[in-house]
């Protein structure tokens, strides 16, 4: 607790200061404060843990590598999860962050997580059309035909979307066209813009 406590600090220093900064240079904001006060000596740890967590998804979400990295350097869970169940490399992925995706990538985030959805990085980089995240994420070992909750596959998004060079890099990698989603909809009907 102690390493997680002196990584909190070395995390909100310059947060703060750019609190400040904000705080000098914007007109009053409302809603909650950029950081929550520090938990008192003796207080539990679960409210340095949920910030801590929060600032790890929200450099995610920034692309934020630099803070990334000392996540990476204390050991930190790379595949903890948002209440959705989305891991820092899904929000990274989804925000078109590619420096962000790699370096997590290479410090051992899983690409195959799912959410509550069942939905992958590489599903949610094909949704927003982040074609070279998609293509690394194709690199990873995952399976060609990952289904989602609803049984759809990264092939299905690809058609759905008309990402067709991705569509081909997945059916090189072993994706399935045929393959049904619980619809009865295929990567090929859905390329064809026939949905059941």
């Amino acid at each position: 607790m102690k390493h997680l406590f002196a990584i909190f600090l070395l995390l909100t220093a310059p947060l703060a200061a750019l609190a400040a900064e904000v705080a000098r240079s914007s007109p009053p904001m409302t809603g909650a404060p950029l950081l929550a006060p520090l938990p008192a000596s003796g207080a539990t740890a679960a409210p340095l843990k949920r910030q801590l967590k929060d600032f790890y998804f929200s450099a995610a979400r920034r692309g934020d590598t630099a803070m990334l990295q000392e996540f990476v350097h204390a050991s930190y869970n790379l595949d903890t999860r948002t209440e959705q169940g989305y891991t820092a490399l899904t929000l990274a992925a989804y925000q078109g962050h590619a420096a962000a995706v790699e370096l997590l990538l290479n410090a051992g985030a899983d690409p195959c997580a799912q959410d509550r959805r069942g939905n992958t990085a590489l599903m949610g980089a094909i949704f927003k059309g982040e074609l070279r995240i998609a293509k690394r994420l194709m690199g990873a070992k995952c399976q060609p035909d990952q289904r989602n909750h609803a049984g759809q596959t990264a092939a299905m998004y690809a058609a759905l979307f008309q990402r067709s060079v991705i569509l081909q890099e997945l059916v090189e990698h072993g994706a399935d066209l045929d393959t049904a989603d619980q619809a009865g909809n295929t990567a090929k009907s859905l390329g064809r813009g026939e949905f059941k």
